[in-house]
């Protein structure tokens, strides 16, 4: 049998050629070689976006027509929604049991996310952004899941996830696999602006871009020698030219790149790669009714698999009354 890979995103806007580079190609790969389950995180999207509920739910069906649209084929890979999975929720208030306060406190990345929301949450935080990792533990065991795609940042998440599968395997017996980060060579894509890409900084490009928007944003770009190596990993990533590449690689490595005329051939070598990604996208924008299939028949194929585990978990808890 496959080993299974859980992964995911958080619907809280389009995904973008940051997305494509960091995890998007890899996911393609994947889905192949494994039994790929992927999640569109609307109930941990919704613990630093609570007050805004409407941009949860219409960004779970841009970042699925996303997903489909780069190559994700939902006969090889089952796509649902989070909080359509109640045995999900379950799980995590069992597993709420096995986590101490501090312990969350600790977790290197809660702390740096929870640094980045500080406008969100002034001097406090919320419970539900403090447990996110617990829910996500629950996500990844829901599903038995032996390996999580997951950048160096992440870690933490996965280290937490073990220790509480282990943790409810000492009290409970043997009942959950211990998942195993799968850290691949992803290249870290910045911004336009040489932050992070982001959804919400306005930084991005994005597969609905029109080629104007990316020549615009090409132009804009930054152009420093932080923002200059950026776009030269941009253009490793877009152009299938590795002479072209070298070419500019070895004038930036000399500085003397002139961005004048390296940032119009950069553009258009995104503009190529991405217009049948665009084209496919706009197909199921039209056809929102085969959207909600794949959805539907999705998340209904990932409910069996969470009850199966759900009623383990319930029965080592002596919770299975009738």
């Amino acid at each position: 049998m496959k080993k299974i890979i859980l992964t995911g995103d958080r619907p809280t806007g389009q995904l973008h050629i940051g997305h494509f580079c960091g995890a998007l190609k890899n996911r393609i790969s994947l889905q192949d070689k494994y039994q790929t389950y992927i999640m569109i995180a609307d109930v941990q999207a919704l613990t630093d976006n609570f007050n805004n509920p409407q941009k949860v739910r219409k960004n779970v069906f841009e970042v699925i027509m996303d997903n489909l649209a780069v190559g994700i084929d939902p006969n090889k890979s089952t796509i649902f929604i989070q909080s359509l999975i109640s045995e999900i929720a379950e799980l995590t208030v069992f597993f709420s049991n096995l986590v101490t306060i501090n312990r969350l406190k600790r977790n290197p990345t809660v702390k740096d996310e929870i640094q980045q929301k500080k406008e969100l949450f002034k001097d406090d935080v919320t419970f539900g952004f403090l447990g996110y990792p617990v829910s996500q533990a629950a996500d990844i065991l829901a599903f038995q899941a032996d390996l999580v795609p997951v950048g160096d940042d992440q870690l933490p998440m996965i280290e937490q996830t073990r220790e509480i599968a282990r943790k409810f395997n000492k009290i409970y017996g043997e009942t959950f696999k211990l998942p195993e980060a799968k850290i691949g060579d992803f290249p870290r894509v910045l911004g336009m602006d040489g932050r992070k890409m982001g959804k919400s900084l306005n930084n991005s490009i994005t597969f609905t871009d029109s080629p104007e928007m990316i020549k615009e944003k090409i132009k804009g770009a930054l152009s420093d020698k932080i923002g200059g190596k950026n776009l030269l990993l941009l253009f490793e990533q877009f152009s299938d030219d590795k002479k072209l590449f070298e070419k500019f690689k070895k004038q930036y490595d000399s500085n003397v790149i002139k961005y004048s005329e390296f940032k119009p051939i950069l553009a258009e070598a995104i503009i190529k790669k991405l217009k049948p990604i665009k084209e496919k996208r706009e197909y199921y924008e039209k056809n929102l009714k085969s959207v909600e299939k794949i959805l539907f028949d999705g998340t209904k194929k990932a409910q069996i698999i969470a009850k199966q585990t759900l009623a383990k978990v319930k029965e080592k808890m002596f919770l299975n009354y009738f």
